[in-house]
């Protein structure tokens, strides 16, 4: 039989067809889940083939117990030099995609049946807002362009035709763009200045070590900080504008006799609730994404100014001080913009 090709690594989607054998063994001195599974290959030009895969080799944090039925994928390593004679596999994950699919159409259907038709156009917003990232700035990022430049460009691409089709064309509409780039462009002056001042590298992360480690010099790693800060904040942005607008355009239609000055004042008590829900959302939601760190912090030893000057953590901290700066200057801005332009056109 011919030999094909050599293939480094490959990653295959397979069902198990049959646990052969499932036990406690002894893995680094403690008991660990051991399986030995049949699978069989879903697609491709080996769909049926039957592999037989040990899980529960290697001592890990956790063992996942796989059972008839359960999509899975696998890592094939090594040559193929002949019917799979000198390849090894290995369990790499669950196959999570149909849960994510049904999770993804729950929220769709939950966003539709609550909002109606702008619940919709919600989700076309969300679905450009994808496009652009999974089709624009991830391959330019990956191709070593200016992280900046690039995120910059796809903001465009994003907020004025997501902001008009989820909320319409209207001065409203306008105003929350303008307050959106405003709000951005303050935001990355202002991470800049603090990535400076708190002389952080970008390199907390191990993903940011392997992209260098895999390209060295390729990728501006500060860059793409400062880059995933405004992405982050982008979203936020759109929330707090449009409110803004929204309610100055309430409160001229409601007494039209109300100057630029009583409408923006009026407007900033409310934006002043608004900044301090958001500001507090959005450092909850970066601690839920940071328990384990923050209970590393708590077992650590050393001073709190030792464990506040660790880069992992300083990141953090810059990551959700910046982007609330950003919000709260966004109100006021929009809020101003707002009083301005709706107020001359009642007049």
């Amino acid at each position: 039989m011919c030999a094909q090709a050599p293939a480094q690594e490959e990653i295959l989607e397979a069902t198990v067809v049959y646990v052969a054998e499932e036990s406690e063994i002894d893995v680094g001195g403690r008991l660990q889940l051991y399986q030995k599974l049949e699978l069989a290959i879903l697609g491709g030009e080996r769909a049926g083939e039957i592999l037989v895969v040990e899980h529960g080799t290697v001592p890990m944090a956790t063992v996942q117990r796989y059972k008839t039925g359960d999509r899975v994928f696998v890592r094939a390593t090594g040559e193929l030099e002949g019917v799979g004679s000198t390849r090894a596999y290995y369990l790499d994950s669950p196959s999570r995609w149909i849960a994510l699919a049904g999770v993804a159409a729950l929220l769709a259907l939950v966003v539709v049946l609550v909002s109606g038709w702008r619940g919709l156009t919600s989700l076309a917003g969300l679905a450009l807002s994808f496009v652009v990232l999974f089709a624009y700035i991830l391959p330019g990022l990956y191709a070593g362009k200016d992280p900046l430049r690039v995120t910059l460009i796809g903001a465009a691409m994003i907020v004025p035709v997501s902001f008009f089709l989820v909320h319409g064309v209207s001065l409203k509409t306008v105003v929350a763009v303008f307050g959106t780039a405003l709000g951005l462009l303050l935001t990355l002056g202002l991470a800049w200045a603090a990535i400076e001042i708190t002389r952080l590298t970008g390199y907390s992360s191990e993903d940011a070590m392997l992209l260098q480690a895999l390209a060295p010099g390729a990728y501006d790693i500060r860059g793409l900080l400062v880059a995933g800060i405004l992405v982050g904040v982008l979203g936020v942005l759109d929330d707090v504008t449009v409110s803004q607008a929204a309610i100055v355009q309430q409160l001229a239609e409601a007494n039209p006799k109300l100057g630029w000055g009583q409408l923006y004042r009026r407007a900033m008590r409310v934006g002043q609730d608004h900044i301090a829900s958001v500001v507090n959302t959005l450092a909850l939601v970066y601690a839920g994404a940071a328990l384990p760190l923050l209970l590393l912090l708590r077992s650590g030893a050393g001073p709190v100014r030792y464990l506040l000057s660790q880069e992992f953590l300083a990141e953090e901290i810059v990551r959700v001080a910046v982007a609330s700066i950003g919000l709260m200057a966004a109100v006021p801005l929009t809020t101003l913009l707002a009083a301005a332009a709706i107020s001359f056109r009642v007049r």
